[in-house]
């Protein structure tokens, strides 16, 4: 600017000089046209005399995002180098991340300049965590130093995921020969440039004119920073030539001592402001596709989704901000904006496996979560503890214990635990159900994992999960043994009255039917001695439609109808009274209401540790003198035969997951009767955080 007068410059490389020079282009109008300077801190919109014929950073992290966000991944360690090109994007990613439910979970920063010990230090930090998809933000020159080193210290297997930005995968070619080894797996965006004929008969001649000079070096392809930086100088030379006017070649206000730089005494270049107008309005087809910069730079159609194997990069999917993810590229469909996996070609992960990475494992180090676990005789299918005899380590198992372990299978992050069991020093129980929740006040447990009911008081000191099994709180009592069942059950259906009438209807039946037939139809007539039988076998053999005489008369017919009809009811209803002796009565309850076993002062049984005891006494008003405590079906079973009277109970109360387990084995002796009291069911708990 000082000693040639110049009226653009191309450059700088790098953000961070690009500030100080784009300083002095507003000073002396003389544009400032970059096609690496890419941070998102330097904005055309802001300084006017700045074109960049690159895309802008952030404009990547949407991309990123889909792919995070397809593969469900929710904490995200993000390692960048310390300098203003890995800063700048760091708040665009930040943001981009909370849209899909994601976060940063910790930042990695890579020393500008790093020695190899400083990124194996940081590397070995990384391992320490749980988080293991891991977004590199870092030029080719340290980025492929990084993957070497991270290749060499086992980061690259099954449990790994590793996305790259286009920082690096945009000069991934040059070094690509060589990286490429310690890269297998991973998963990057770069923008997308359009295939046309013009750039294939460039990179054939740039293969040709490189070989010629370089005729011992590996011929190298050329980066995206390499095909911009050619439409760059061809965008120039073409608003030069339309510019350039060699009347006002001059700075306005020249230097007047060219001897020692002056930023003060810099003049203003006359023929600036006009070629700054013919770059931002120029439009023509380059290597890139497009070449046109509204608002001052150049923005991207699409973003492809590349994934490194072998020694190639192959296109697994594309992005766009309207679309989101896709297989193919297509600008003109109108489709809603997709973020899923199932629109990527499946890629082949870090450790040579198609299936996607869960994204966390157990970490190293760090406090683990104290969970506190029941010790029960009883209702294990719940929550079991076992002791090794040799080594006395406990080994846990149950339904409430498979739940817990999914759960945490299920989330997108560790949670890394040990379980407590609440016991004495006799490996037996140390005390209630609500003893031990206690001990999350205490501080002595963090969580408690077991069949532990939600009710409102316990709510009030410690925090549940929402319930995962059913709910209510019932009472089962032992069923009456029917006294009537016995070889003659058959005949009890019907009273003596009702058998008796129903005989003399029948012989008087009988009886209508000789009359009206014996004159005239010859089956009914017979010897005087065998006329009264005839009688009798015919008004029985009707009970059971069997009779053999045909009948004439139309009178009798109307007769056996109404008759037919009677002995239809009273078979049918034989049949139902009889099956009810069989089924229903048979499981008839000794108690029905709760107030009965009150009011008569019977025994009734819980669930040893329990909240119920409390319910029963607050809710039921029973006395608390005949509460008994059991621990396992098989002492409800012992107690509820005996009954109340010989030493037993009337009644059990308890929830009914656990209910359900005692019928299960013991289901044609015991009954659910009387109403279902609400509670919630079984939750995890965790200490309350509630103001209070």
């Amino acid at each position: 600017m000082e000693n040639e007068e110049v009226h653009a410059i191309l450059g700088p490389a790098w953000s961070s000089q690009a500030k100080f020079v784009i300083d002095l282009g507003m000073k002396a109008q003389v544009p400032i046209i970059s096609f690496s300077a890419s941070s998102p801190s330097l904005s055309p919109t802001r300084s006017h005399y700045f074109v960049r014929t690159a895309y802008d950073d952030s404009s990547q992290v949407g991309a990123l995002a889909a792919v995070v966000q397809a593969y469900g991944w929710r904490e995200i360690t993000l390692v960048y180098e310390d300098t203003d090109f890995g800063n700048g994007l760091v708040p665009y990613l930040v943001d981009a991340f909370q849209e899909v439910n994601a976060r940063i979970s910790y930042r990695s920063v890579i020393p500008p300049s790093p020695a190899d010990i400083d990124i194996v230090k940081e590397l070995n930090n990384l391992l320490m965590r749980q988080t293991r998809v891991f977004l590199v933000h870092m030029t080719a020159v340290i980025g492929s130093r990084f993957f070497a080193i991270a290749s060499n210290a086992g980061m690259m297997s099954e449990e790994f995921a590793w996305i790259v930005t286009d920082g690096l995968s945009s000069l991934l070619d040059p070094v690509i020969s060589k990286a490429s080894d310690s890269m297998q797996g991973v998963l990057g965006v770069r923008p997308h440039v359009p295939p046309s004929e013009s750039r294939r008969n460039f990179e054939e001649r740039w293969r040709k004119l490189y070989a010629e000079r370089n005729p011992h070096d590996e011929i190298a392809d050329l980066s995206l920073l390499g095909l911009w930086a050619y439409d760059t100088v061809s965008a120039l030379a073409l608003a030069g030539e339309m510019a350039w006017d060699p009347a006002k070649s001059r700075y306005l206000k020249p230097n007047t001592s060219r001897n020692n730089l002056n930023f003060s005494s810099i003049g203003i270049s006359e023929m600036g402001p006009k070629l700054l107008d013919k770059i931002l309005n120029i439009k023509f087809q380059g290597l890139t596709g497009e070449f046109t910069l509204p608002s001052g730079a150049l923005h991207p159609i699409a973003f492809e989704i590349f994934n490194v194997v072998g020694h190639r990069e192959e296109t697994i999917g594309f992005w766009t901000s309207a679309q989101g993810l896709s297989l193919e590229l297509n600008l003109s469909t109108k489709v809603d904006y997709r973020a899923s996996a199932n629109y990527l070609k499946p890629p082949t992960w870090p450790g040579d496996t198609l299936k996607p990475p869960k994204g966390w494992v157990m970490p190293m180090s760090g406090k683990k979560l104290r969970i506190g676990v029941p010790m029960k005789d009883g209702f294990s299918e719940f929550f079991k503890i076992e002791w090794d005899p040799h080594t006395g380590v406990p080994s846990y198992s149950g339904f409430a214990h498979d739940m817990f372990m999914a759960v945490l299978d299920a989330l997108p992050f560790a949670i890394p635990h040990k379980y407590i069991p609440y016991v004495n020093e006799s490996r037996q129980s140390a005390g209630t159900y609500d003893d031990m929740l206690n001990e999350i006040k205490r501080q002595k447990f963090d969580a408690v994992v077991g069949d532990t009911t939600i009710v409102a008081y316990r709510s009030s000191k410690v925090d549940f999960t929402l319930p995962y099994s059913e709910s209510g709180l019932a009472m089962v009592v032992a069923v009456k043994d029917d006294e009537r069942r016995n070889t003659w059950i058959f005949i009890q259906p019907l009273s003596w009255n009702l058998w008796l009438t129903t005989g003399l209807a029948s012989i008087f039946t009988g009886s209508v039917v000789w009359l009206l037939e014996h004159r005239t139809n010859e089956e009914f007539k017979a010897p005087p001695r065998q006329q009264i039988g005839l009688i009798f076998l015919f008004s029985f053999s009707t009970l059971v439609l069997a009779h053999r005489e045909r009948i004439a008369n139309k009178l009798t017919r109307l007769v056996l109808i109404v008759w037919v009809f009677v002995v239809l009811i009273l078979t049918q209803s034989y049949t139902a009274s009889l099956a009810s002796f069989f089924t229903v009565q048979r499981f008839t309850p000794k108690y029905v209401d709760v107030h009965d076993l009150i009011r008569n002062h019977h025994y009734v049984g819980y669930q040893e540790g329990s909240y119920v005891k409390e319910f029963l006494m607050r809710q039921l008003n029973f006395d608390k003198s005949k509460l008994i405590p059991y621990g396992s079906p098989e002492e409800y079973h012992d107690a509820l035969s005996k009954g109340s009277e010989s030493g037993g109970v009337a009644a059990i109360f308890d929830d009914l997951p656990c209910i359900k387990l005692f019928l299960a084995r013991y289901c044609n002796k015991y009954k659910v009767v009387g109403p279902t009291y609400k509670t919630d069911g079984f939750g995890f708990v965790s200490l309350s955080f509630s103001p209070s």
